[in-house]
């Protein structure tokens, strides 16, 4: 693919529903459990209709992975998802500029779909906006693969929607996870329509922004497999109302999603993320396995109270998994 084709196979491909993949680590020896992760990526794809997977991002601790593990997350992904005909999306983000150009240069050769770009941080830096879009552009100029951008308030900073706007300009930049209030994401949305791809991690804000901005990508956390089960797909059912037009519907299934988010928000210790959602992917029967250091695993007493609100929230398991 040409970078010029980027952001039109970006407009049919670039859609649906994706997740952020968790990595899993064997306990004691923290290696990553390729088993796994295989087998969490077919029970998405399969299971739970997920259309993509971001791989090697913050939700999968890349910052404790080396750069060939990250390189086998991207194969791993890869396989996976055209068995079962899904996308891919690659996290290449790090500081450093030659590692982000040697795992784009990977992703783009071992059959990635698209990559995705984390702003960097810039250290004692006030007026950024030339340096970002020289960082994309350059970045952008060593593969042809479509690139995401990824703004977030861990870089220090937000990028603007006119940054942003402008950076769209380049041929194989095609869309952006933008973590920012919901007026930035709206105003950048009206500006680079059919340009860009605008998406926010929010689940809570989805449905509102199918019907009201018409976006149809959701990129992407950890929702999608987390308050879904393969006999409770609430988020995939809410999602295919609203891409319907069936608007009511949608919300209905949508508000009833309510008890699950608040079980699953409330018992998360504010420095445990990572070791909270693996712990409910347990409990889902997907594999969670451990955190690396830096990452603090939960108490006992914080497992017992994440399972006593999973039980009570209403999500629906399988048979076999309810026997279990």
């Amino acid at each position: 693919m040409r970078a010029t084709d980027a952001k039109e196979f970006a407009a049919h491909a670039l859609r649906g529903i994706w997740c952020a993949a968790l990595m899993p680590f064997t306990p004691g020896s923290l290696a990553v459990d390729e088993a796994g992760f295989r087998a969490n990526l077919a029970h998405w794809f399969g299971d739970l209709g997920i259309d993509g997977v971001f791989v090697a991002g913050k939700q999968g601790e890349f910052f404790a992975m080396s750069i060939a593990e990250r390189k086998r997350a991207f194969e791993v992904a890869v396989d996976v998802a055209r068995a079962q005909g899904k996308r891919t999306i690659m996290s290449v983000s790090d500081q450093n500029m030659d590692t982000v150009i040697e795992l784009a240069k990977h992703a783009e050769a071992v059959g990635a779909d698209f990559l995705v770009v984390h702003a960097p941080v810039l250290h004692f830096i006030h007026d950024r906006d030339e340096i970002l879009y020289e960082y994309y552009r350059h970045i952008a100029s060593q593969v042809n693969i479509g690139i995401c951008m990824w703004s977030h308030p861990d870089s220090g900073y937000l990028m603007s929607p006119e940054l942003c706007a402008r950076i769209a300009d380049i041929p194989n930049i095609v869309g952006i996870k933008y973590s920012v209030p919901r007026e930035m994401y709206v105003r950048l949305t009206h500006l680079t329509r059919g340009r860009l791809i605008v998406s926010t991690a929010s689940e809570e804000e989805w449905l509102d922004n199918i019907l009201e901005l018409d976006w149809r990508c959701y990129l992407c956390s950890s929702p999608p497999y987390l308050l879904q089960t393969a006999a409770d797909r609430r988020m995939r059912d809410y999602t295919d109302l609203a891409f319907a037009g069936k608007a009511d519907e949608a919300r209905r299934v949508f508000e009833s999603l309510q008890p699950v988010r608040h079980a699953l928000k409330s018992t998360r210790p504010g420095g445990k993320p990572h070791a909270h959602q693996k712990y409910w992917q347990s409990l889902l029967g997907q594999v969670g396995g451990a955190v690396r250091p830096p990452m603090l695993e939960l108490t006992e007493a914080e497992k017992q109270a994440t399972r006593a609100a999973f039980q009570a929230c209403g999500l629906k398991l399988p048979l076999h998994a309810a026997a279990e």
